[in-house]
């Protein structure tokens, strides 16, 4: 994972790809992608150009809010990722959910909506952010711990805590979802909830869901909608199989235990083989004086 590191308003800079163990407390952006042309790439930075763009203001904002929250780093997808390395951009999207998870703020940008138009249109101007319609914004509504969403002018509008009522209504995701545990809800709701929404790629639709359903898988773009999520569907059923049999043979495991005493070493039902401390006895044999 690389990082923007902040140096003074309107200056920041890539960090080397890091570690996990390495990443420091960060923000993350949450936004609509613009046309190509408009936003802000891995290149552009690396060769010191793009302030220019539409897409800059965004990168700016999310710089200068995590400042704010005392955050020193902060990540934004259109310029932390290099997007002509192919393996790259598959680990980013195996990562994304688990990224946005472990981020300290994430910050929704709504660059189609503004604070400023008359206060009886702001509520339906919200509503038709084009925000809500996009397939990655729903693992990045999800994965984070805190959300905030900010106008255009990047005025805080509220957090999903208290616009909770909205969300929901405007997503059909309930509330508990968002703010709780989604693991709750079956597989097949959770993927229900794309409904509606949209991606530029087609696979794209798919690969969204991968940390919503616990997935990890390769990405193939050219595959089509309809074999990603086909092979989506083949690794939750193997992840339910396992679950299964892991728990049957969990199960089988405490029986015996139960029919056979508490050591399986010596036999004795006031402790277990981790404890036994029977030396070189018939059934302990192997096992030294701990």
């Amino acid at each position: 994972m690389r990082l923007l590191k902040r140096e003074g308003p309107g200056d920041f800079r890539l960090t080397p790809k890091l570690s996990d163990k390495n990443i420091p407390p960060y923000a993350i952006l949450s936004h609509t992608w613009g046309g190509d042309e408009d936003e802000v790439t891995f290149e552009d930075l690396e060769q010191g150009i793009g302030r220019n763009k539409t897409g800059f203001q965004k990168i700016e904002f999310c710089g200068e809010q995590a400042a704010r929250d005392k955050l020193e780093y902060f990540w934004v997808d259109t310029c932390c990722i290099k997007k002509t390395s192919d393996a790259e951009v598959a680990f980013s999207l195996n990562s994304m959910f688990r990224w946005y998870h472990n981020a300290t703020k994430c910050y929704v940008y709504l660059s189609d909506f503004s604070a400023r138009i008359e206060e009886n249109l702001r509520e339906a101007a919200f509503r038709n952010s084009r925000w809500f319609t996009r397939g990655w914004t729903l693992p990045e509504l999800l994965a984070p711990e805190s959300v905030e969403f900010f106008s255009k002018e990047g005025i805080l509008l509220g957090s999903k805590v208290s616009l909770k009522e909205y969300i929901m209504d405007i997503t059909g995701i309930p509330v508990q979802a968002f703010l709780g545990d989604f693991r709750m809800y079956s597989s097949q709701e959770r993927i229900s909830w794309i409904n509606g929404r949209e991606t530029e790629a087609k696979e794209d639709i798919i690969y969204c869901l991968l940390g919503i359903c616990d997935v990890f898988m390769p990405i193939i773009y050219g595959e089509g909608e309809e074999n990603a999520l086909r092979r989506l569907q083949q690794e939750i059923s193997s992840l339910q199989r396992n679950k299964d049999k892991g728990e049957e043979s969990y199960s089988k495991y405490l029986e015996a235990r139960a029919r056979d005493g508490a050591c399986w070493n010596c036999g004795s039902r006031d402790h277990w083989e981790s404890q036994c401390r029977r030396p070189l006895c018939g059934k302990c044999e192997g096992f030294s004086k701990r």
